[in-house]
């Protein structure tokens, strides 16, 4: 296989599926009556205007990142984890918890406790749906889902009917954590403007390096990746699949987790009732396929998600396109991205895979000189 070609194609489908959805998007803007270019300017300077927007645009990929790098994970594995939303709510719940039962510890001994508590959380909520898969043989599919209902009605009966009256400020908010559990860093914020951007950026940055040396530099990774790629022989080879299912997912959860955990230490500072399931679940699935699941893929795509939904608030105000606009060119950038197939089939065509030609060529050349033997003359 001509491997630069095969790369190029690789990097044009997510570019491609950016670009059709950017323009399907603007062509619905115009057959609605809204200009699509005054529309992309606003979303570039709500988004990138100035120094508060882009720390604005950088704290909502945080959590992002950390959702479809647990994705990545699970999917490298085999395993479709619909349940994010689910496992960061855990991990947003008991990082905030943590907090409000210790407020008074010290900050080097408090943050990272609540941390950790909050990727632990989210590591058991998919360490369920994991072990009924291996032992089971149920689909995870339907588990996460219906986790993601249990969870957000668990965490709302925990606040209102748990929690201590003297935990929470009202019957759906959680007192504020102290800022000895904040990652908030004053000198970033006000860099960015007054923005809310915190100290979880580098926690997920740090968690895209983390995620790539496990996948392509130790056993754990090469084990994952191998029981996704055919189940069956990596159990001949000798690889336990249960014991590997369990780890991908509780790896999926913990990176889920903490995806909670920036929201709530960084971005709220307490908790409150969800009406729904957290959209940076859903959302980091996204993420994660149109960056391939790869580290690079996955930072940048997660900055592009941002900029359109940050810049799509300010679509409404700057060029009073409704954000439900927005909300289709990600759902298009998906689709596009989800028939990668027919676009690579496509770049194929238009961009031919000249090394297999000539293999071909030989071939064909090679045959002709055979004698009626089947030997070469």
């Amino acid at each position: 296989m001509n491997d630069r070609n095969a790369r190029i194609r690789s990097i044009l489908v997510p570019v491609l599926s950016v670009i059709l959805g950017l323009i399907i998007g603007a062509i619905l803007m115009a057959v609605f009556g809204f200009n699509p270019v005054i529309g992309y300017q606003s979303m570039l300077n709500a988004s990138l205007g100035n120094l508060r927007s882009i720390g604005e645009t950088l704290r909502q990929a945080t959590p992002l990142i950390f959702t479809a790098l647990g994705f990545s994970i699970a999917n490298s594995a085999g395993f479709f984890n619909i349940g994010l939303s689910g496992q960061a709510l855990c991990g947003w719940l008991a990082s905030v918890s943590f907090a409000l039962v210790f407020p008074d510890l010290p900050k080097v001994v408090l943050l990272p406790l609540c941390i950790i508590a909050g990727a632990l959380a989210g590591a058991l909520a998919a360490a369920v749906p994991g072990f009924l898969r291996a032992y089971f043989g149920t689909s995870e599919v339907i588990v996460t889902i219906m986790m993601n209902y249990v969870v957000l009605y668990l965490s709302t009966f925990i606040l209102q009917d748990v929690m201590p009256e003297s935990f929470r400020s009202s019957l759906d908010s959680s007192n504020r954590i102290t800022e000895n559990a904040s990652l908030n860093m004053e000198g970033l914020s006000r860099f960015f403007g007054g923005s809310r951007v915190n100290a979880g950026l580098f926690l997920a940055l740090i968690g895209l390096v983390l995620v790539w040396f496990i996948m392509k530099k130790t056993t754990l990774g090469y084990e994952i990746r191998a029981v996704g790629l055919s189940p069956n022989a990596s159990e001949y080879a000798g690889m336990s699949s249960k014991r590997t299912i369990i780890l991908s997912m509780v790896l999926s959860g913990t990176f889920a987790g903490l995806g909670g955990v920036v929201e709530g230490l960084g971005t709220y500072q307490n908790f409150f009732v969800q009406t729904e399931s957290l959209s940076i679940g859903f959302d980091g699935l996204a993420v994660s396929l149109l960056g391939a699941g790869s580290s690079i893929g996955i930072l940048l795509s997660a900055l592009l998600f941002s900029v359109l939904q940050i810049g799509g608030l300010g679509m409404q105000t700057g060029a009073g396109v409704p954000f439900e606009i927005v909300n289709v060119v990600i759902a298009l950038i998906i689709f596009f991205v989800a028939i990668s197939y027919i676009m690579r089939v496509l770049l194929a065509k238009i961009m031919p895979d000249k090394r297999k030609e000539e293999v071909v060529q030989n071939l064909e050349s090679t045959s002709g000189k055979q004698d009626g033997k089947g030997g070469g003359l």
